[in-house]
């Protein structure tokens, strides 16, 4: 088992520290920017934390990086002094594994949705690795493998793709469902909830087909008589007819 340092105290952290604890780690310490939030994880870490990144243990295995993408640099370079043999990774699908200046670098990637209010199956959630050793690349699969049943090893350049994916996945899907909510609130004041037995089957099926597959509505089969009533439905709101033009273009060019 392994001594972590977490830097950060954000939903990912949150839900990284609680799984790696979770089977035996040890949490030796949570850094937050501000004081409340670190003692919070702390708390549930049952840990030490700081504020003050000269503070920060010299001692861990391994420091876990989870901050904004925009500080990541600044703070991982703040963090070397002392502390030049140790390993430091960070968790952002985006950054480079270069972001980080030390000797000893690498990533670990968990690809999910976190929120602190909302608890995850850590052992399904799929975690991309990297480094730029093969020592601490066996170091960092060996850490993954202790909360997760799904572990890769990828590079920078296709985890660039790998992120892209996601946020078409995650973030554009769930903007979706907000213009779904907008519309039922606009028109009825319908609950969203009605939707979500509609959603659960749509994610459901894709256990057992592509997403080219499972795909369904008016625009597979190109029905103008139904896309052009939606149109009209929505020239009011000129930005959403252009996402629903984009859209179902965009799903009947790909069933040709």
């Amino acid at each position: 088992m392994m001594d972590i340092v977490l830097i950060g105290a954000g939903n990912l952290a949150t839900n990284l520290g609680k799984a790696l604890r979770g089977v035996g780690h040890r949490i030796m310490q949570v850094y937050s920017r501000t004081e409340t939030s670190a003692k919070a994880l702390a708390d549930v870490l049952q840990c030490a934390y700081t504020n003050t990144l000269e503070e920060v243990s010299q001692q861990a295995d391994i420091y876990i990086i989870a901050v904004k993408d925009t500080a990541l640099s600044e703070v991982a370079g703040r963090l070397q002094k002392g502390r030049e043999e140790r390993l430091f990774v960070h968790t952002a699908g985006s950054m480079p594994m270069d972001a980080i200046p030390s000797v000893r670098r690498g990533v670990f990637y968990p690809m999910q949705t976190f929120s602190k209010q909302q608890e995850v199956d850590f052992k399904v959630i799929p975690c991309f690795v990297e480094a730029n050793s093969d020592s601490d690349l066996s170091l960092l699969k060996e850490l993954a493998y202790s909360v997760s049943d799904v572990v890769y090893e990828l590079n920078t350049e296709n985890r660039k793709y790998l992120h892209l994916a996601a946020v078409f996945c995650c973030n554009f899907a769930n903007h979706c469902f907000r213009h779904g909510e907008r519309l039922l609130e606009e028109h009825g004041q319908i609950p969203f909830s009605v939707m979500l037995p509609l959603i659960d089957e749509t994610a459901r099926k894709l256990h057992l087909l592509s997403p080219r597959e499972a795909q369904t509505g008016p625009a597979v089969r190109w029905d103008t008589n139904v896309m052009d009533k939606h149109l009209q439905l929505l020239s009011d709101t000129p930005d959403r007819q252009k996402i629903y033009e984009l859209l179902s273009k965009s799903i009947h060019d790909d069933q040709l």
